[in-house]
């Protein structure tokens, strides 16, 4: 693969979760060598450093992946405006994805996970897995968390769910999906092109 993957996150907690989980679904990626992930403060943060870093950007075959919570906001008009953003900067191959409505919807849809890395087999139970079927529907996925393990914070749960998150076929998250076959895709092409 010629190039890196540069992730451009809404937030700090993103960042530590694909840092650790990235190595683990990509066997033999090297944060810095084959990726990139760069967090910044908010929706308002990344919107206005979108269009700066893509046409700025000047290590050839790298290609960028946007992820973002959408919040309970409109995904299509959401996605429309980021893919313009992307459009107008001269980069309209990255790839955007939405966590929804949080990035706490992913571990809500992987309950073994989330046992494992809080240390609650409680909370792998089929009552919260038929609770969570479609975690993403969820409005505050994060509150829901909350109610599951007392004392969960954003940095830190990132860094244990990144242990423990598994991939796409294990989750219920229909974004989480997205996310990992999308970046899957781009890889592929990736590969292809510098073949």
């Amino acid at each position: 693969m010629m190039g890196r993957l540069v992730f451009l996150l809404e937030e700090p907690s993103m960042k530590l979760l694909l840092e650790g989980l990235l190595p683990r679904l990509m066997p033999g990626w090297v944060a810095g060598q084959h990726f990139l992930c760069v967090a910044h403060q908010g929706k308002s943060d990344l919107d206005l450093s979108i269009p700066r870093k893509l046409s700025a950007w000047q290590y050839p075959g790298d290609r960028f992946v946007i992820v973002r919570d959408n919040d309970a906001a409109d995904c299509v008009a959401v996605l429309k405006k980021i893919k313009g953003l992307c459009a107008a900067a001269g980069r309209p191959d990255t790839l955007v994805r939405l966590a929804c409505q949080e990035l706490e919807a992913w571990y809500l849809g992987d309950l073994e996970a989330v046992a494992a890395a809080f240390e609650q087999p409680k909370v792998n139970t089929p009552a919260l897995r038929k609770k969570f079927s479609q975690p993403d529907s969820w409005e505050k996925p994060s509150v829901e968390l909350k109610r599951l393990v007392p004392g969960f914070q954003k940095g830190a749960g990132a860094r244990a769910m990144a242990q423990h998150l598994r991939g796409a076929e294990h989750n219920r998250s229909h974004s989480y999906g997205k996310f990992v076959s999308g970046v899957q895709r781009v890889l592929s092409e990736m590969d292809s092109s510098s073949a």
